[in-house]
């Protein structure tokens, strides 16, 4: 399957100012994967540990880290010939050995021209949390996500059907009605399968929901193991708490986070750190309000508002355990999880573009969901689940702060009007 990571990786390898490489994000999201089949790619050999998997490799860098001790230990551990250049020396499950972790300053200073890179599931939450020696400016660092929706598409074959999505983005001409209409089952279909490696590769052998749906809840359960395995004891109970509850809030009309809503009586000072832990995990991602329309967007975030979001949306949809069918039709029954279901997806979408998502809110109570710096421009992204598209908030927004343009998402097709660019759900990956 294609992963538009690799395109990042191979520049990495081919940069004069190369670090080693961190590649950080949630289990499951195809880290390991993707390295090895980039080493096969691009390397003569791959030279690959796991610290989670071989537990006395953590005794190699116990006594030393300097590139000169730990190269001839770690070619005899893989039975590699390690060549500067043309080895590609894969970390992974790094978060588990602080040391290893340490040694990328050295590598960088001493031995620049050995290729390395370094892997885990959970080091957000181990550098801040363990305080590791972080070998800050001497690493490069990279997040990788679930796949996105044309990543999902050209996995089942559809290169030309996302190519022409991409004009008619590029150029806001609607596609033809046969092939929007497929567009928006397959944008259906993966609102139930997600961005999940496994399950996507599932997906395109069998067309199997149920086979899914068993893989996303092994995945939901590693991620609960995780919150026991790599947290304080007395904050388990209360990051599964959290987790659990994120689904119950999408499904509200306001999708503002709200502690109140976790259990009664919640404050945050009792769930901040679940929030944290969630978020440093890389499983949820959490997005401000900004209380003023200016640049920087930072500096303007509203740290007590923000709504969360979980990193992949069908591993939303399966804990919310809803049925493939009810998602694949749009039930009825799921009207006040459509509006927060879309939202999330979208955020998704967004943030694998490399953007930082904030929302905003007037004294009134209109709202729009997604403020974006795109091309230079803050501009405002309304969503919605379905074709009505009256955006009573977005013409508030404009009105107050006239932006160069706002984009609205939404089942309609493509199109241009009154300041306003229509995108269907399906091409949120050309934003």
């Amino acid at each position: 399957m294609k992963r538009k990571i690799m395109a990042y990786l191979e520049a990495w390898k081919k940069s004069e100012h190369r670090k080693p490489l961190i590649l950080q994000g949630a289990r499951q999201v195809g880290k390991t994967y993707t390295l090895l089949e980039f080493g096969r790619t691009f390397y003569e050999n791959v030279a690959y540990f796991n610290f989670e998997a071989t537990p006395k490799l953590i005794s190699a860098f116990e006594e030393d880290i300097s590139p000169e001790y730990l190269v001839p230990i770690l070619s005899y551990m893989s039975g590699q010939t390690i060549v500067r250049g043309k080895t590609l020396i894969i970390l992974d499950e790094v978060q588990l050995c602080e040391r290893a972790l340490a040694s990328l300053k050295y590598f960088f200073e001493q031995e620049p021209e050995y290729h390395i890179v370094v892997a885990g599931s959970l080091l957000g939450v181990a550098v801040n949390r363990k305080k590791f020696s972080f070998p800050v400016g001497k690493v490069d660092i990279k997040t990788m996500y679930p796949m996105d929706i044309e990543e999902f598409m050209l996995a089942l074959g559809m290169e030309e059907l996302t190519a022409r999505i991409r004009t008619c983005f590029e150029k806001n001409e609607p596609m033809p009605q046969l092939l929007h209409d497929e567009a928006m089952k397959l944008y259906r279909q993966y609102l139930v399968v997600g961005g999940m490696p496994e399950c996507v590769l599932k997906f395109a052998s069998t067309r199997d929901y149920i086979l899914i749906r068993h893989t996303q809840n092994m995945i939901l359960e590693s991620y609960l193991n995780d919150m026991s395995k790599y947290n304080e004891r007395n904050e388990i109970k209360k990051t599964r708490l959290t987790y659990d509850n994120i689904t119950v809030q999408l499904s509200k009309k306001n999708t503002r986070f709200q502690y109140k809503l976790i259990k009664h009586g919640a404050r945050a000072a009792e769930f901040e750190n679940a929030v944290e832990w969630l978020t440093l995990s890389g499983i949820v991602s959490q997005i401000y309000k900004v209380e003023q329309i200016k640049k920087p967007l930072e500096n303007y975030r509203d740290i007590d508002s923000f709504k969360i979001y979980v990193s992949d949306v069908g591993l939303l949809c399966a804990k919310k355990d809803l049925f493939a069918q009810d998602i694949l039709y749009m039930s009825e029954e799921l009207d006040d999880f459509k509006g927060g279901m879309a939202e999330n997806y979208v955020n998704s979408q967004l943030v694998l573009n490399g953007y930082k998502t904030y929302y905003w809110m007037s004294e009134r109570g209109a709202e729009i969901d997604f403020i974006i710096r795109r091309g230079g421009e803050i501009i405002p992204v309304e969503v919605k689940s379905a074709d009505n598209t009256k955006a009573k908030s977005l013409g508030v927004y404009m009105n107050k702060f006239s932006p160069k343009y706002a984009i609205k998402l939404s089942a309609k097709n493509f199109g241009f009007e009154d300041n306003k660019k229509t995108v269907p759900l399906y091409a949120a990956f050309c934003i």
